[in-house]
């Protein structure tokens, strides 16, 4: 069956001009109508789609034209297109900004652009920027722009006037940000008034053009194909950390487990909860150096993991995953952390950015190939373990992720994509 939503995608001239805060804006006013909203995140980050996921009420995937693939990409958008009402998509970065950008995703599902622009600092300057966005790409399906940080009505007037009036959709005044730390946004649990500010934003939006989810254009798209994934981890159990120490999962990464047949069992580390009964593990990235009193101080994991591994069994740890199986962690007050000593390295937390960006990686274990993945962290690692392989940078300069394997444990700072090769990824928790 076809299906037909309505859809925005919420971009920016830049980083920090609003984008995040206006898509859960919106998708928790469009949520108040009675509509079925579901948010998409450009990009591989983890962070914001916990806040959209939030505003929403359903989990947000990722869309990236390289990272997730286009067919994979098409059948996301299909999929939602036949079950919500309401499709957000949130940018990364800029309109324009990387390859490929989030103005090729645009372009290729045709998906009608929203231009956020921080009018803080500017008045009908923003008639340029606006006109410069809507034609910098002839193709580029422009639909609206909404101006931000305004000071008021008679700003506001301003900016109106300096755009093309089938172009303006409203205007926000200058509203509290929502929290953010080294990685990003802080966590929907960690803000209390969350639902509150929420509220508020909604109220803002709903006076405007784009508060009319009627204004929005709709998309046609065709209907979503079945899975052809074959069952090659049937039978397995796979437990997975999952708290707020261990909290960056993509959602499309457990369809993916499903799909190959595996039954997921969650456990939280944190709360001190013993490893399950499990074929394999999977310690995703997160938060461990928040955390790593409460994680060290997890009486049985060590012994438990450590047996895991003496029984042959897999584990994949990655990023903050495998911080955690470290035998240390200083973090940036100079505090030294014992961790659980599973895997012999010392990390450190820094306060700069340490590695960032997309990047594929083969395990060499199987012939299935390729994983692709992305990078970004905060610390780095010093280990005497000579690593197997290296993930390939996208982006010349950059250097490729270490993977490291000891016995059946295979870790590395890299965050994988399963869709991008099942097969790959069935191999990774030992499937056949």
């Amino acid at each position: 069956m076809m299906g037909i939503a309505s859809v925005l995608l919420i971009a920016a001239p830049s980083s920090g001009s609003g984008k995040t805060t206006i898509t859960a804006g919106l998708a928790w006013l469009y949520l108040r109508q009675g509509l079925r909203v579901k948010v998409f995140k450009c990009g591989p980050d983890f962070l914001d789609p916990l806040m959209l996921g939030f505003a929403s009420g359903a989990p947000v995937d990722n869309l990236d034209l390289w990272l997730v693939g286009e067919d994979v990409c098409r059948q996301m958008l299909a999929t939602a297109a036949r079950d919500f009402d309401v499709i957000l998509i949130e940018s990364v970065m800029g309109l324009f900004d990387g390859e490929p950008s989030t103005a090729d995703l645009a372009v290729k599902f045709g998906l009608p652009v929203l231009a956020v622009i921080d009018a803080g600092a500017m008045a009908q300057t923003f008639g340029a920027l606006a006109f410069g966005l809507a034609h910098y790409r002839a193709e580029l399906p422009f639909f609206g722009v909404l101006a931000n940080k305004v000071a008021g009505d008679r700003h506001a007037q301003m900016l109106q006037e300096s755009a093309p009036a089938e172009h303006w959709q409203g205007w926000v005044g200058k509203v509290d940000p929502l929290p953010e730390r080294h990685l990003g946004l802080a966590l929907p649990e960690e803000i209390p008034d969350l639902a509150e500010k929420l509220d508020a934003l909604a109220d803002v939006l709903a006076k405007e053009p784009i508060g009319n989810h009627q204004n929005l254009p709709q998309i046609e798209f065709a209907p979503p194909v079945a899975s052809e994934i074959a069952p090659l981890l049937a039978g397995k159990r796979i437990a997975i950390a999952c708290d707020a120490a261990f909290c960056f999962i993509y959602p499309a990464n457990l369809t993916c487990l499903r799909e190959l047949g595996a039954e997921l069992i969650f456990f939280s580390p944190l709360a001190h909860e013993s490893l399950p009964d499990c074929d394999a593990v999977w310690l995703v990235g997160g938060y461990p150096e928040l955390h790593a009193d409460q994680l060290a101080a997890h009486a049985t994991i060590r012994a438990e993991l450590a047996q895991h591994l003496a029984d042959g069994k897999p584990i994949w740890a990655e990023c903050g995953g495998m911080i955690a199986l470290c035998e240390s962690l200083t973090l940036t007050d100079g505090v030294v952390q014992a961790m659980w000593g599973v895997f012999p390295a010392q990390v450190t937390m820094q306060k700069r950015l340490a590695a960032l960006g997309p990047q594929s990686f083969d395990f060499g274990s199987s012939r299935a190939g390729e994983l692709r993945g992305h990078t970004f962290h905060y610390s780095t690692l010093v280990t005497q373990s000579e690593p197997i392989g290296y993930g390939s940078p996208c982006r010349l300069g950059s250097s490729g992720e270490a993977i490291y394997r000891q016995g059946s444990l295979q870790a590395s700072y890299l965050h994988a994509w399963f869709m991008s090769n099942p097969a790959a990824t069935a191999a990774l928790f030992g499937g056949v």
